[in-house]
């Protein structure tokens, strides 16, 4: 058993404290400045509002301002924000987190450093946590196809995790009868993985919301949508110097399926399918609380890949059709044509 300090009390925050108390852990709930009212309807006892499942009895909660006493003594401490608050909460977090085992970081997507190269969320909080004195701690990227709703009720559900080195010790620590953990190296092919899958999820959605409002679905396009997504994540990998075969499983395909089922982006995108302008969607979604990281994801993917292999860019056209879409008000007419074979 292990002390566990999960660092945001949003949806997925929330939803990882079920698998990690089943496989007995204390476990400690920790909300942003963002979050007070979410951790008080956790303290009355009420479902949470982004889930709408009850935290289990058992996981205590803390304010934001208690984050001293959240991480007292804590030995693993899991990082469960949205990806531009990686970088703050790492850094609030560092003077605390001196002799913890490891870290654990659910955030999708990408984030500048001060030289305003991009950086995968992993290296990012490696560097501030070497900001703030902290000796070395392995960070472990947490992917797959998990909606955090399904993971709070228990559902079944398979996920994985990844360290260099291995993760198979890591993916120990949650696996219940229902959370079940597979492990892999190539952490850094995961890590593209889930910030890719909300870049084309969005793409997905549009043939979702062409479906809604037309005479007949457009499954064909979704499903060519789908494979072209599929393609151009695994030439990235290959790019990146990954495993390409990464694309094919569960952090990959798998990730992307269940977004492209349900996700927030994946209605963001149906959205734009149905006909509303990429800056009233967004808009609309920010306002009832629904964080769409893909809109930020695919404009920093872009420029992750002009910064390290730019003649790549030629080659991903879905890719570019989503930036042209969601950034420069162009028609989901590009993203319809991107699909299809040349």
């Amino acid at each position: 058993m292990s002390t566990v300090t999960i660092l945001g009390a949003g949806a997925m925050g929330s939803a990882l404290a079920t698998p990690m108390l089943q496989a007995g852990h204390d476990v400690r709930l920790w909300g942003t400045f963002l979050d007070d009212h979410l951790i008080d309807s956790i303290k009355a006892g009420s479902p949470h509002p982004r889930t709408n499942v009850k935290v289990p009895d058992g996981v205590a909660s803390f304010y934001h301002g208690e984050l001293e006493q959240a991480l007292a003594g804590v030995e693993v401490a899991i990082i469960a924000v949205s990806s531009v608050g990686v970088a703050d909460i790492a850094r609030l977090a560092a003077p605390y987190l001196q002799d913890v085992q490891g870290i654990l970081i659910t955030s999708k997507g990408f984030f500048p450093d001060e030289q305003g190269t991009i950086q995968l969320l992993p290296q990012t909080v490696e560097a501030q946590l070497r900001a703030g004195g902290t000796p070395f701690k392995p960070v472990v990227a947490i992917g797959g196809p998990c909606k955090a709703n399904e993971v709070a009720y228990g559902q079944p559900t398979a996920t994985i995790f990844g360290v260099e080195g291995g993760a198979s010790a890591w993916a120990s620590l949650a696996k219940t009868k229902t959370y079940r953990v597979a492990s892999t190296s190539d952490r850094d092919g995961l890590e593209i993985c889930a910030a890719m899958k909300n870049v084309f999820a969005i793409a997905l959605g549009v043939a979702d919301g062409l479906s809604e409002v037309g005479e007949q679905p457009y499954h064909n396009l979704k499903s060519a949508i789908f494979a072209q997504a599929l393609a151009e994540l695994r030439m990235l990998l290959s790019a990146a110097g990954t495993d390409p075969w990464t694309a094919l499983g569960l952090p990959g395909a798998g990730d992307l399926e269940v977004t492209g089922i349900s996700g927030r982006n994946k209605v963001y995108g149906a959205r734009l399918g149905k006909g509303e302008k990429a800056t009233t969607a967004l808009a609309e979604m920010v306002a009832l609380e629904q964080t769409v990281e893909g809109v930020d994801a695919v404009r920093l993917a872009v420029v992750f890949i002009e910064q390290r292999f730019s003649e790549l860019l030629a080659q991903m056209p879905l890719l570019s059709a989503i930036y042209a879409v969601v950034h420069g008000g162009e028609s989901i007419d590009r993203i319809v044509e991107a699909a299809l074979p040349r």
